[in-house]
């Protein structure tokens, strides 16, 4: 029988070493501060949200929620994000995506300043990601997978990871984070042939693809860990994520449950963020 290894232990001890963190800051009168852009009222963004700024209120980092119509134009939306960047009492800079129709995010993320930028939209901090330039901030999804194997002590120096999706919010980076570990990484999407022969390589198998309970304990190898990203709702309407956990779990030596795992990490990622962009903007 494999080790279910939730998400709390992981956020609450980066929350704690964070508010030591802050408390060191506001000795030196500087004070790390998070505004969020939201775009109407998404339910998962006020959820999301919900979350985070109850963590944030825990380790006393400032917050400040921008809701901006859902109608708003092009102009008046990077006009508002040019202000906060311009403005010397935010450190962080979190923009709830995906964006409404008439906001194009491929301009919109030129704009965003990438000191700022605690969730990877920039294209410099994307390029940082590759680069294993500590100064950059990765998306906060891949990092809170990265945080779970460090605090739960799982080796990646020179083993096979793979990871089952190719997206921009998840397989891309994590496979770079992956690679900055050491590891060997090989990336499975829509158009890999056989793909439970491939994952079943792999000492550590991480899944975001959307599709729930898709990987079964055929796509996994004896004693691999396994972490799932994937939020879904199933056919009795409870969230589960896309690995089959009942079924997996006596191959496996470690997998993350849906939901309490990767996801309830996260907002503690994005303090960690936010306190290091605050530390490396006032350069202490």
């Amino acid at each position: 029988m494999g080790q279910i290894i939730k998400g709390k232990p992981v956020a609450d001890s980066i929350s704690e070493d964070l508010t030591k963190k802050v408390e060191m800051l506001k000795t030196k009168g500087v004070a790390p501060k998070l505004t969020i852009v939201r775009v109407g009222v998404n339910p998962s963004d006020l959820a999301y949200e919900r979350g985070a700024l109850k963590r944030f209120a825990s380790i006393g980092i400032a917050t400040e929620v921008k809701e901006l119509s859902l109608e708003i134009t092009q102009g008046d939306f990077i006009s508002e994000l040019e202000k906060i960047n311009k403005d010397d009492s935010v450190n962080g800079i979190l923009i709830f995506r995906p964006l409404p129709k008439q906001l194009d995010e491929k301009v919109i993320k030129y704009i965003i300043a990438p000191e700022k930028d605690v969730d990877c939209l920039s294209p410099v901090n994307v390029a940082k990601v590759m680069e294993n330039d500590a100064t950059g901030f990765a998306p906060c999804t891949p990092s809170a997978v990265m945080e779970i194997l460090k605090y739960y002590n799982v080796p990646m120096k020179g083993k096979k990871a793979v990871v089952v999706g190719r997206s921009m919010v998840v397989g891309k980076p994590v496979s770079m984070l992956f690679l900055n570990e050491n590891a060997t990484v090989t990336i499975c999407h829509s158009k890999t042939q056989d793909i439970p022969t491939v994952c079943e390589d792999g000492d550590i198998l991480v899944v975001g693809i959307g599709k729930a309970k898709m990987i079964d304990s055929s796509y996994v190898k004896c004693g691999a860990v396994v972490i799932d990203v994937g939020i879904n709702v199933d056919e009795n309407g409870n969230m589960c994520g896309d690995v089959d956990t009942e079924d997996c779990l006596d191959k496996v030596s470690m997998l993350t449950p849906v939901p309490e795992g990767v996801g309830s990490v996260t907002t503690s990622i994005l303090a960690k963020h936010v306190v290091k962009a605050c530390i490396q903007q006032n350069r202490i």
